[in-house]
């Protein structure tokens, strides 16, 4: 048998006397990589907050072991002193700052009470081979793509002498090939070594690298499997996350195509502060009741298309055309586009979707508040009316609408998100990554949801980088790739093969196109 690292036993921790764990265990063998996965809400970020020091010693009932030794972590420093490093969803870097002063932010490398700036760039970019990252610790953080800020990450937990590296939801903002590339440094890691704890939804990822998987459920430990037992399957991951079996991962759905509802034309538009065109001349069609995907690589210009539609959101010399209906109509604000019912629901609701320190009750009615005010004055108890409305019609959990955006679960998050655009009464929608960082569940729930919306004749744009999403949720797939549409597939007609063979095509045309001009 082999030597536990890390043991919690019998973790229990309370919000306001409700139970978020209650009598949670989880061992972690050394030089593994063990997977925790679950619903959200299940309690996974709270069982890592508590191991990491976020939530300190005497906030919680049970006992850390690591290395066979009792802790009683305090503050993160206390933890990391440990070599016990977490990386959050949500990368913890300054844009502004170089790569080398992010690896070392907090952790500075000094001589004579000064920083060592020649110390930091040389180990910063011992720690950036060591991941596989070619760029220079002198390039700015906001200058490079998010997989290789993910990288940064990882390099940042290297310098602090990591002995086990939790990586919290890391693929969730990363295309598939920076998800490889990610996963197998994990593997990597492993053979150096290393010991890991991966929090994921992805569950594919999960059975791919994981030697053991610890399944939690409403704050209890359901179960831990073993690889090279039978055990772990992407079915029977799902069946112990939520206590049944999903036999169909996405919803049957009636399909009753109707007339054409959106149609733009020759569409494009250029970067905010470059001359860089984002959109190139793109023509698409939706119809009344349908769902339609648009695919592609990150930078493809898929959410930069959605956005520059929804009242010129983002980029800046756009042209081109929007027929409503059959109609010409232009859409100059946001407002104009909410007005003509067309509703944009954002890839990023913690930044630019939600007032995460708000109540769900001022989230949901916020982008109508003209509908919910008497005089220039908001009449709150039609808010609360609305707001309960459109809660229990996207079936949020939550302890009521006055509860915070930001303490609710990604899953539950994502359901106000969508509420607060319902709200608007909105006959498209243009959903961009609607199902991005959630678990099996609320997915479902999400996707039931969108066929009830065309069931009742609305229509939906859906961009993912989820290929099986789109697959298993679309009536027609555009294939887009550096701002151009390149592939329109019917859906029986649509494969993952044939999606990513459209876009290295596109590419090797780019290629040669390019290197002919160069001659």
């Amino acid at each position: 048998m082999n030597k536990y690292l890390l043991e919690m036993k019998s973790i229990t921790k309370k919000f306001s006397g409700v139970a978020a764990l209650s009598d949670v265990n989880l061992a972690v063998e050394e030089g593994e990589i063990h997977a925790i996965v679950g619903e959200n809400g299940a309690g996974k970020s709270t069982l890592m907050n508590i191991l990491s020091g976020i939530y300190p010693y005497g906030s919680y009932e049970g006992d850390i072991l690591f290395d066979g030794e009792i802790c009683n972590f305090s503050t993160i420093k206390d933890s990391e002193k440990k070599g016990i490093v977490i990386i959050h969803q949500e990368l913890a870097l300054v844009p502004q700052l170089t790569i080398g002063e992010n690896i070392f932010l907090g952790n500075e490398r000094l001589k004579h009470s000064s920083i060592d700036w020649d110390e930091t760039h040389s180990s910063a970019d011992a720690l950036l081979r060591t991941v596989g990252l070619a760029e220079s610790s002198f390039a700015i953080i906001q200058d490079i793509s998010v997989g290789k800020q993910q990288l940064v990450e990882i390099a940042k937990a290297l310098s602090k002498n990591v002995r086990l590296l939790i990586l919290d939801e890391p693929t969730a903002s990363l295309n598939e090939e920076d998800s490889g590339k990610l996963l197998d440094l994990m593997l990597q890691f492993k053979k150096d070594g290393m010991t890991s704890i991966l929090i994921s939804h992805k569950l594919t990822e999960v059975e791919r690298v994981a030697d053991h998987i610890t399944v939690l459920r409403d704050g209890h430990t359901i179960e831990t499997l073993s690889k090279g037992s039978g055990e772990i399957s992407e079915q029977r991951i799902i069946k112990s996350m939520v206590g049944r079996e999903l036999v169909d991962r996405f919803p049957k759905r009636d399909h009753k195509i109707g007339e054409v509802s959106l149609e733009i034309r020759n569409w494009s538009a250029y970067h905010p502060q470059t001359d860089r065109k984002i959109v190139d001349d793109v023509s698409i069609v939706l119809h009344k009741g349908e769902v339609v995907g648009i695919s592609g690589l990150m930078g493809a210009g898929r959410s930069e298309l959605a956005m520059s539609v929804f009242g010129k959101l983002y980029g800046r010399n756009i042209s081109g055309q929007i027929f409503l209906n059959g109609q010409e109509i232009k859409l100059n604000s946001v407002p104009e586009a909410i007005k003509n019912k067309i509703a944009y629901i954002t890839e990023d609701r913690k930044t630019s979707g939600l007032i995460l320190d708000n109540p769900i009750r001022v989230n949901i009615t916020l982008a109508d508040l003209i509908k919910i005010t008497n005089k220039k004055v908001i009449d709150s108890d039609l808010e609360v009316q609305y707001a309960e409305k459109y809660s229990k019609l996207l079936g949020v959990k939550s302890s009521g609408i006055e509860q915070e955006a930001g303490s609710l679960s990604g899953g539950n998050q994502q359901k106000v998100l969508l509420a607060k655009w319902m709200f608007t009464e909105p006959d498209i929608l243009l959903l961009d990554e609607p199902t991005r960082g959630i678990d099996v569940g609320a997915k479902y729930e999400i996707y039931q949801f969108i066929n009830e919306l065309t069931e009742t004749g609305k229509s939906v744009l859906m961009i993912s980088s989820e290929l099986p999403e789109l697959l298993g949720m679309c009536d027609r797939i555009y294939v887009m790739n550096e701002g151009r549409i390149i592939a329109e597939l019917m859906q029986e007609e649509a494969t993952q093969e044939r999606i990513m063979e459209s876009i290295l095509r596109a590419d090797k045309r780019g290629s040669e196109k390019e290197d002919r001009a160069n001659v």
